[in-house]
C-alpha cells in the first residue's frame, strides 16, 4: 500500500486565526477558552509550548505557566466543518481517505490518502501532491507537510521530519524501503509511552535501525508480547496500525473531467482504462473485490439543443450498471465488460466527464489452483466470456446448457438451457456449473 500523509501543525490555531484576523501573530497563543473556564488546552503555539504549556492541561494551569499568553475561544463545529470539507475534496482524488474532524483528537490536523494506482489519473506522486495541495489551499490555512510511504508510521514520520513544504513537494519513501528510511531516526519515535522510551534509552537502543536489528524474541522478553511485537514490526517497516478509510459513507468512485468533449469510443476506452486501473489498484491494496460497477457519462448539452438544461440545472447523463460474473479486482476484466456495454449502448452525445463507481465490495477470495491442470480456473474465465457475449449480442442470444438428469428417458429432460442476462445477474459466482456447456452467437 502507498499512503500520503498530510500534516498541518497547529491546525486548530491556524483556523482560529483565519476566523479572526485581529489575533496577534507573535507571542504565545493558547486555544481552549478563557483562563477561568473549566476546560483544557486544545492547542498551543510554539511560544506557549516553550513556557511549558501542553495539550490537555487545565486552562488555569496554562495561565499560571504563561500569564502573558492570549487565550482564544474554540469553535469545534467550524473546525470540524473545515476538515470535513477538506476530506470531501480529497475524495475527488482517491476513495481511500482518512482523518479526524474532532479538534480534541491528537490526530486533528493530519489527513491520510491511499494513493495506490492513482498515477494513471493524476501523474507521478510529486505531481499528485501538488494537485492535492492546490485543491486544499482554499479550504485549510497554510501548506501541509507531505510524506508518502508504505506504512502509516513511515508516512507520518516522513511528513513530520522532512524539509518545509516550500522546499520539496513531498518526502517520498520508495516502495519496499520503509525500514531503510526509518533506520537513522531516534528510537524514541517508535512509541509515545515515556516508560517505553526510557527503557529503549537504558538499553542503548538510540536509533530505529538498532531496534530493527534485534530479534523479535528479545524485544518481547523485554517489553512484553504486545509492545515487543509492535516495536519490532514498526522498526522493520511493517504496518502495525492498518489504514481504515472513512466509510460513513464511502463511495469507491473516481471521475475524470475531459478537456474536450469526446464522441469516439476509442478515446473513451482510454479514459475508462485509467479509471478502472486506479480503482482496481485500490481494491487490490485492501484485499477486496467488487461485485458490480456503475459507469456515468456526463454529456455535452451543446449537441442536444432540445434537452439544453436551464442555468443551474444538471447536465444530461448516460448511466450504465453492470454486474460481474464474480467479485473481482481485475482492471482488465472490468474494463472489457464495460466497454462492451458502451459499444452496444453508445452515448447519445459527446462526453465531457466519465465517472466509474465499484459497488458490492466484499473481501477478495482466492482461487485454489491445481499443480498439474493449467485450466483449473477456466470456469471463471468462461463466465466472463459469456457475460461479454451477452452484452454484445443481447438478452437471450447467449446461454449455457447444464446437465439435469443424464439418465432421463426423454432426451430433452437430460439438460436445461439458461440464458445469460446482459447485466450478468444470472451468471453464477464461479462462472458456469460443472458439466455445463455454452452456445450462442459467435464473436
Amino acid at each position: 500500500m502507498r499512503l500520503l500523509h498530510l500534516a498541518w501543525p497547529h491546525l486548530a490555531l491556524r483556523l482560529a486565526r483565519a476566523r479572526d484576523p485581529a489575533i496577534p501573530i507573535a507571542g504565545p497563543l493558547i486555544l481552549g477558552g478563557r483562563p477561568w473556564d473549566d476546560g483544557v488546552v486544545l492547542d498551543a503555539s510554539p511560544e506557549a509550548a516553550s513556557l511549558g504549556v501542553r495539550r490537555g492541561i487545565p486552562l488555569g494551569q496554562a495561565h499560571r505557566l504563561a500569564p502573558e499568553a492570549a487565550f482564544l475561544p474554540p469553535d469545534p463545529a467550524a473546525d470540524a466543518a473545515a476538515v470535513a470539507a477538506a476530506i470531501d475534496a480529497l475524495a475527488a482524488f482517491s476513495p481511500g481517505v482518512g482523518g479526524s474532524t474532532d479538534p480534541a483528537d491528537r490526530a486533528f490536523g493530519s489527513l491520510e490518502v491511499q494513493v495506490d494506482g492513482l498515477g494513471a489519473l493524476w501523474g507521478p506522486e510529486p505531481a499528485l501532491v501538488g494537485k492535492v495541495r492546490a485543491a486544499l489551499g482554499p479550504l485549510l490555512p497554510g501548506t501541509p507537510r507531505a510524506g508518502i510511504a508504505g506504512t502509516r508510521f513511515a508516512a507520518a514520520l516522513a511528513a513530520a521530519t522532512g524539509p518545509g513544504p516550500s522546499a520539496v513537494p513531498a518526502v517520498l519513501v520508495p516502495p519496499g524501503e520503509d525500514a531503510a528510511f526509518l533506520a537513522p531516526f531516534p528510537a524514541a519515535a517508535l512509541s509515545r509511552d515515556p516508560e517505553v522510551r526510557g527503557r529503549l534509552a537504558r538499553l542503548g537502543l538510540m536509533t530505529i535501525g538498532s531496534v530493527a536489528a534485534l530479534p523479535g524474541s528479545a524485544l518481547v522478553a523485554r517489553f512484553g508480547v504486545a509492545e515487543g511485537e509492535r516495536l519490532h514490526a514498526r522498526a522493520n517497516g511493517r504496518e502495525t496500525d492498518p489504514f481504515r478509510p472513512r466509510r460513513i459513507p464511502e463511495r469507491l468512485a473516481l471521475g475524470l473531467s475531459l478537456d474536450e468533449p469526446i464522441a469516439d469510443l476509442g478515446a473513451l476506452h482510454f479514459v475508462l482504462r485509467r479509471l478502472a486501473a486506479a480503482l482496481a489498484a485500490q481494491l487490490d491494496a485492501r484485499g477486496e473485490a467488487a461485485g458490480r460497477a456503475r459507469l456515468v457519462a456526463t454529456l455535452d448539452p451543446a449537441f442536444s439543443p432540445e434537452r439544453l438544461p436551464l442555468p443551474g440545472a444538471d447536465l444530461p447523463v448516460a448511466a450504465v450498471a453492470q454486474r460481474f460474473p464474480e467479485p473481482t479486482a481485475d482492471p482488465e476484466a472490468i474494463e472489457r465488460l464495460l466497454l462492451a456495454r458502451l459499444e452496444r449502448e453508445p452515448p447519445a452525445a459527446p462526453v465531457v466527464r466519465l465517472e466509474l463507481e465499484l459497488l458490492d465490495v466484499v473481501p477478495a477470495t482466492g482461487h485454489q489452483l491445481s499443480l498439474f491442470a493449467p485450466q483449473a480456473n477456466a470456469a471463471a474465465r468462461l463466465g466472463w466470456q459469456l457475460a461479454r457475449l451477452a452484452v454484445r449480442f443481447g438478452e437471450g442470444s447467449v446461454g449455457r446448457v447444464a446437465l439435469a438428469d443424464p439418465e432421463a428417458p426423454l432426451p430433452e429432460a437430460r439438460w436445461s438451457w439458461h440464458p445469460v442476462p446482459t447485466d450478468g445477474v444470472g451468471s453464477p459466482a464461479g462462472g458456469v456449473p460443472r458439466g455445463a456447456a455454452s452456445r450462442g452467437a459467435a464473436p
